[in-house]
């Protein structure tokens, strides 16, 4: 269920000739009438519309109202061509429900809910990405513990919740260290259990990001895993994804194409206005303390964006070999499958014209 925090912004742009013919075409193609080379826009190699017809809106899913104020604050908010509306959620399995209800269009998420979504027989293409510092995720160890490789994690208790990407990273730190699921205890939790199961020892190790990580260390004898241990465990990435149904629509593909751009140019923002950002939102909106926020923006390192291409479908199909090799997954899925790779085009716009950085190669 979400709580929807909506907020209507101009309409602006006219139906060309163009975006008519391109809307036609794709409607034909939809309905199977299409002849000669028309495609049905949902298609690979169909070119994405660019004019956004007046009266287009898009409900976008957000959590903790995070990119509703990267693009508020970030000025994109009031350049967007269509009306956007906020749906906020608690985690990606509630955007995916909403998904499934046709009561969201679009959502940021992690790199692990697009895949439970694949598994779901969901199709919700992935449109978008940004990369953060791989490092921001850390295993916590509880107080009087010496956990210092990841070989030590046999036979522990660890804090685990599916369909995140501490999941992951879980599961990854296990088969760096060539343990099974079967080797440790994994403590099913929620995510916003851990900080508190892991300092009191009621799980000996526990996955934080900040601000938890600094409020464990305020515990005596707590301690991390070095990151020289931890390394690949955790991937960065966070999607934009949207409902397939949504990028066959002309004029809601042409409106995700242009979230697209203003997402990148966004969190671009947060990157030259960190101090802007951490008071704004982190202090402001999420009522952290201001060194908590300023550990946050830190940690999370410069915003970079990768391109919707064949190198980042396959470190998606990673995770999901992780995911699966320890027998959490329901069904055999493929990483391709959750791509509209066509929005790489928005994307490379972006980041060109921004001044913003693409995310660097990952081998």
């Amino acid at each position: 269920m979400y709580r929807p925090n909506t907020s209507a912004h101009g309409l602006r742009g006219r139906v060309t000739a163009a975006f008519l013919a391109v809307a036609t075409a794709a409607t034909l193609g939809l309905t199977g009438c299409a002849g000669g080379d028309d495609k049905p826009l949902g298609t690979p190699d169909a070119p994405l519309p660019i004019e956004v017809p007046p009266g287009t809106t898009l409900v976008v899913a957000d959590q903790q109202e995070r990119l509703q104020n990267a693009l508020r604050l970030s000025g994109e908010l009031d350049k967007l061509p269509f009306k956007i509306e906020f749906a906020n959620f608690v985690g990606g399995p509630a955007i995916l429900e909403a998904f499934r209800a046709g009561a969201a269009d679009v959502g940021q998420v992690g790199d692990v809910p697009p895949i439970h979504a694949l598994a779901a027989g969901q199709d919700v293409p992935i449109v978008g990405s940004y990369q953060t510092n791989p490092q921001a995720l850390k295993l916590a160890v509880a107080p009087g513990l010496s956990i210092t490789k990841l070989t030590d994690l046999k036979g522990r208790k660890i804090a685990y919740a599916e369909g995140t990407a501490q999941q992951a990273a879980v599961l990854k730190a296990l088969s760096k260290a060539g343990l099974k699921t079967g080797d440790v205890q994994l403590i099913r939790l929620q995510l916003a259990e851990f900080l508190d199961a892991v300092r009191t020892g009621q799980v000996d190790v526990a996955p934080l990001i900040e601000p938890n990580v600094t409020r464990l260390l305020r515990t005596p004898g707590t301690s991390l895993i070095p990151d020289s241990e931890t390394s690949g465990i955790y991937s960065g990435l966070a999607y934009v994804y949207a409902r397939r149904a949504v990028v066959q629509d002309p004029a809601k593909a042409a409106a995700t194409r242009a979230l697209v751009g203003a997402f990148v140019r966004a969190w671009h923002w947060t990157n030259t206005h960190s101090a802007e950002w951490a008071d704004a939102y982190y202090v402001r909106n999420q009522k952290v303390s201001s060194d908590d926020a300023r550990r946050i923006v830190e940690s999370l390192g410069t915003y970079t964006f990768p391109h919707l291409d064949q190198q980042l479908v396959a470190r998606q199909q990673s995770t999901i070999d992780a995911i699966d090799a320890a027998g959490e997954l329901p069904k055999k899925i493929t990483a391709a499958d959750g791509f509209d790779l066509r929005f790489d085009a928005a994307v490379t716009e972006a980041v060109t014209a921004s001044g913003a950085a693409f995310a660097p190669a990952v081998s």
